[in-house]
């Protein structure tokens, strides 16, 4: 079993970021897409939502434009979607955590409603943080893709995030370590073990009543956020009452995408 401890990996415990064969396939994500469009009818048949404010956080270098057809279909299933208005995300876990912790504190004070984050990559990580912070204000969260456990060097963008960024991976262990670890609010890890980008043992948290892993076969790390099965299963748990939480049900439409929960824990 992955350790999600966020410490620093022992040399037995070292993953390696993702090949150049699934690197290269991340290419795949226009086929997610396309197919997310094509069976949007059955993708609208997702639970609806009660109106809660949902907040969809961009991973590394991407904009809330990735994140349109995410808010797009949230949407339209109910929910009152919020982009995080910060342009492209140049990464930096510490220095965004002040804006982010006022982004969050405005959506909440304005719609009176804690709210739940979705965040993708780099933005889940972000996710998880803002849930340590302020669980007050937080509903759930969900992260696609994310790289917060185990060895997260892991990754093929470790070396860019740091230029651009001005942090190191390694900088702020406390920080690091407290992401790694259990949250005080309902916690879903969407992820894949063909992800071209991110070693995928770095997006498993740890199951207990309230966290889960959800693994989506063949999803890119791309396209993980227009996957039409991880799309569904985000739609799923949003829908869960405030205050309550059950492990996905991986009986319905895209049930044979998801691999059999103890999949997260091997």
């Amino acid at each position: 079993m992955a350790l999600a401890d966020g410490g620093a990996a022992t040399s037995e415990q070292r993953l390696q970021p993702p090949s150049l064969f699934l690197m290269l396939a991340e290419a795949r994500c226009l086929f997610e897409l396309n197919s997310s469009l094509l069976l949007s009818p059955l993708l609208l048949r997702a639970p609806k939502g009660d109106g809660h404010p949902v907040l969809a956080l961009p991973g590394f270098l991407a904009s809330d434009l990735s994140m349109a057809p995410m808010r797009r279909y949230l949407k339209e299933l109910g929910y009152d979607t919020y982009a995080w208005h910060m342009g492209r995300n140049f990464g930096g876990v510490a220095s965004k955590r002040g804006a982010l912790r006022d982004l969050l504190r405005r959506i909440h004070e304005s719609t009176g409603r804690k709210v739940s984050l979705v965040g993708w990559s780099l933005g889940g990580v972000y996710a998880r943080d803002l849930a340590l912070q302020m669980p007050d204000m937080v509903r759930s969260v969900i992260t696609l893709g994310s790289p917060f456990a185990n060895d997260i060097r892991a990754t093929n963008a470790t070396r860019l995030y740091e230029v651009l960024s001005g942090e190191t991976v390694d900088d702020n262990l406390e920080i690091r370590q407290a992401i790694a670890g259990d949250l005080p609010v309902p916690a879903t890890s969407i992820y894949s073990r063909t992800d071209g980008i991110v070693n995928w043992h770095t997006s498993l948290l740890r199951p207990s009543e309230t966290a889960e892993n959800i693994e989506v076969h063949f999803a890119s790390h791309i396209g993980l956020g227009v996957n039409p099965a991880a799309l569904w299963a985000v739609a799923d748990r949003l829908a869960q009452a405030e205050g309550e939480f059950k492990h996905f049900d991986r009986s319905g439409p895209f049930a044979i995408a998801y691999g059999p929960p103890e999949n997260a824990q091997s």
